[in-house]
């Protein structure tokens, strides 16, 4: 019969859904570097290449598809971006972005988890607040927060999430550490908007920093953009090969 061939197969097939999440977009810059660089502009650089690398790939024989939050230069508030993850019921949820403070000394990549418990440093804090703020650019009033966000926060799954996503922001860092500094040698935690998806292991990827002049520069070039990528796939694909997605649902 032509069931035959399927069930001789050892394993049954599992779409990998991967959300990337270029940061900021349309009427929001995001952080603009001392020569001028929008954060927007480069992140979503970084976020092509890595779909270029991943879409139509396979991690242990699963095929991967990617998805983007945006693929252009536009504004997608931050409640809407954790809204088409769960749509497209992603498996992944990798925000991607470009830090930058005050002064110019500041240098490195970071990674940041969600925290249900409070920001595990200040800068963590400032930073999420900041990102929090994107919204205001799009004119929505901040205060008009998501209910069910809200009440997600309080829900026994974000633990799981929480803690899937610790260790999937260990992997990302230990890949980055090969292209440049690291800002934070171990992932950071805070109440981040944009990675409240109960469901979907998410982090936020801050490549560089924008307001430092040298990595400004680097932000800026294909090479490094490539090799930033080029990092997210592969701690991608190692995140996958630990906790592969059949095993996962079928815990749940």
């Amino acid at each position: 019969s032509s069931a035959a061939p399927a069930a001789r197969r050892p394993t049954t097939e599992r779409l990998i859904v991967v959300a990337l999440d270029p940061g900021h977009g349309g009427e929001d810059p995001g952080a603009i570097g001392p020569n001028g660089t929008r954060e927007k502009d480069v992140v979503l650089a970084i976020a092509h290449r890595l779909r270029d690398r991943l879409d139509g790939t396979r991690i242990n024989g699963n095929p991967v598809r990617v998805f983007m939050t945006r693929d252009d230069d536009y504004f997608v508030p931050l409640h809407v971006r954790v809204q088409k993850a769960q749509r497209v019921q992603a498996d992944l949820f990798v925000s991607i972005h470009a830090d930058a403070f005050f002064s110019p000394r500041p240098r490195g990549a970071s990674v940041y988890a969600l925290s249900d418990r409070g920001a595990s440093s200040a800068a963590a804090r400032w930073l999420a607040n900041r990102e929090n703020a994107a919204d205001r650019i799009g004119g929505l009033p901040v205060s008009v927060k998501d209910a069910t966000v809200q009440r997600t926060l309080l829900d026994m799954s974000m633990t799981a999430q929480i803690n899937d996503s610790l260790q999937l922001g260990g992997t990302l860092l230990r890949e980055i550490d090969r292209v440049g500094d690291l800002h934070k040698p171990r992932v950071e935690q805070a109440g981040f908007a944009v990675l409240r998806a109960p469901d979907i292991p998410s982090v936020l990827v801050e490549t560089a920093f924008i307001s430092n002049p040298e990595e400004e520069r680097r932000l800026r070039e294909p090479d490094f953009q490539a090799r930033m990528a080029e990092a997210l796939e592969r701690g991608i694909r190692r995140y996958f090969e630990r906790n592969p997605p059949l095993a996962r649902n079928r815990a749940a």
